[in-house]
């Protein structure tokens, strides 16, 4: 299962996917973390002193792997970020996400992997949408399922809507802050996401006491599926000390007992992973891909493929 976690930044969301990420390694799950946030700080929460190579490092090869010997794509410099799968593809199984060879394992056993940062070469001609295009190919390829966890820390804000990544999750958890400001990005993401059936849940976060509370489920109603409490622990972690999941305050830990069991919940829709894979490829052929290339990237939508196990 595939989960995003988004918000405002500073609300809390990389110390949320990587507490979700370690409470489920510690159920026994295997986990695959992805850093797709541009400030790149999911290695240093998970207690690691050198980040994963980036994946924007390694693309050509990337891309090289999944095209296969699919006829519809002729090389590497034919694909883009949303290119999809078709026969003669290579599909990777969560197995095959797990042991990328440039990823590294934090104590817990789980794997990270990140986009990487601005390199020199990047600074003042590009945006950062073209370090997440290989989470979005591993995405569009990956045939993962139930008991088999990917949690991808996305950048901030509605700035995730630049690309057709946002639709690649079974469940998009939002972590809001109780203010004004937390809230608001909350409505920006669910307005922009109501056309595209994306399921998402509100986490409320750094809660002080009960009228916390009721100011989120006033703005957020029914989305609001749980909350994080102030957590001197968490302060701690964040300030460098160890953390054990432990070490976290009962409330804190019952909430992510309730995150896990919200995805667990959820059931994989294919039928729909597939039909905006193709949507948002031939959007992105249209706009720009085309030109770019100066291939017909249209010519990559497989009409015959049939999307999941």
């Amino acid at each position: 299962m595939r989960v995003a976690f988004v918000g405002k930044g500073g609300s809390g969301k990389t110390t949320m996917s990587a507490l979700f990420a370690r409470y489920v390694a510690s159920q026994g799950a295997p986990v695959v973390a992805i850093d797709a946030d541009i400030n790149q700080h999911l290695a240093l929460v998970f207690g690691l002193e050198d980040p994963p190579e980036p994946l924007g490092s390694h693309l050509t090869e990337i891309k090289d792997h999944l095209r296969g010997d699919n006829p519809r794509i002729p090389s590497a410099d034919a694909m883009v970020k949303t290119t999809p799968p078709g026969r003669g593809s290579r599909l990777l199984s969560f197995a095959d996400l797990a042991s990328y060879e440039h990823a590294v394992t934090t104590p817990e056993g789980i794997r990270l992997m990140a986009t990487g940062p601005f390199s020199d070469d990047d600074l003042g001609v590009a945006c950062y949408h073209s370090k997440v295009g290989a989470v979005e190919l591993l995405l569009n390829h990956l045939v993962d399922g139930q008991g088999e966890y990917v949690v991808v820390d996305m950048t901030a804000g509605s700035d995730s809507f630049a690309s057709g990544l946002f639709t690649r999750f079974d469940l998009t958890f939002l972590v809001a802050e109780p203010t004004r400001q937390g809230v608001g990005v909350y409505r920006q993401y669910r307005d922009y996401a109501a056309d595209f059936q994306v399921p998402l849940a509100v986490v409320g976060n750094k809660v002080h006491g009960p009228s916390d509370v009721d100011f989120l489920r006033g703005h957020v109603g029914r989305d609001l599926l749980t909350w994080m409490e102030h957590s001197t622990a968490v302060r701690a972690m964040e300030q460098g000390r160890p953390l054990t999941l432990d070490d976290l305050e009962p409330g804190n830990s019952d909430a992510l007992a309730v995150l896990l069991k919200h995805v667990d919940e959820q059931v994989k829709d294919w039928e729909r992973f597939g039909r905006q894979t193709a949507e948002f490829h031939l959007r992105n052929a249209h706009a720009w891909a085309n030109s770019k290339t100066g291939v017909d990237l249209t010519a990559q939508v497989d009409p015959e493929f049939v999307y999941g196990p």
